[in-house]
């Protein structure tokens, strides 16, 4: 019998993560988003010059822009083409999904974090969460928490060695 081949690639999508919002956010609802991105945007990610690391989404006009993703030009860049690598990009959403982003930030004062962007086919897309900020007690909370996991988990397995 022939093998079938598998369609699996031995690197990922993921072009750029933002480690740091799920510990400086309470992270609720998560959305994906299009990018609106011009040619040497593109030529840029794929060689990973991508920082969202202080990145979010803004609405402004009904429109979702991302704000403050460093994409930095290549040095071969064309000289015609102006590159500005923190220009505002417009995130590609359906109008239910505005209408609710909005309605989200403006009633219940949420703010959009940008988490990951990542390449889905040949599309760059954005993982975004609502979400709130967290207060000093708040992350001591959860480091507690995720620390005594770790030990209880340690203590249980040595449990059940001595059996």
């Amino acid at each position: 019998m022939a093998k079938k081949k598998s369609k699996n690639k031995s690197n990922s999508n993921t072009i750029a993560l933002n480690k740091k919002a799920r510990h400086n956010y309470a992270l609720t609802e998560k959305f994906e988003g299009g990018m609106s991105l011009q040619g040497w945007e593109i030529k840029s990610i794929r060689s990973g010059k991508v920082n969202i690391s202080d990145c979010y989404v803004h609405i402004k006009d009904r429109e979702a822009y991302l704000l403050g993703a460093e994409i930095m030009p290549l040095n071969a860049a064309s000289s015609h083409v102006v590159c500005d690598p923190n220009r505002d990009r417009k995130l590609l959403l359906n109008r239910k999904e505005l209408d609710k982003l909005i309605g989200a930030v403006e009633r219940n004062g949420y703010s959009m974090i940008a988490t990951a962007m990542y390449w889905k086919q040949c599309w760059v897309k954005l993982e975004f969460y609502l979400g709130k900020g967290k207060k000093d007690h708040d992350k001591r909370a959860d480091i507690k928490d995720r620390e005594w996991a770790v030990d209880k988990g340690r203590l249980m397995k040595n449990k059940n060695l001595d059996r």
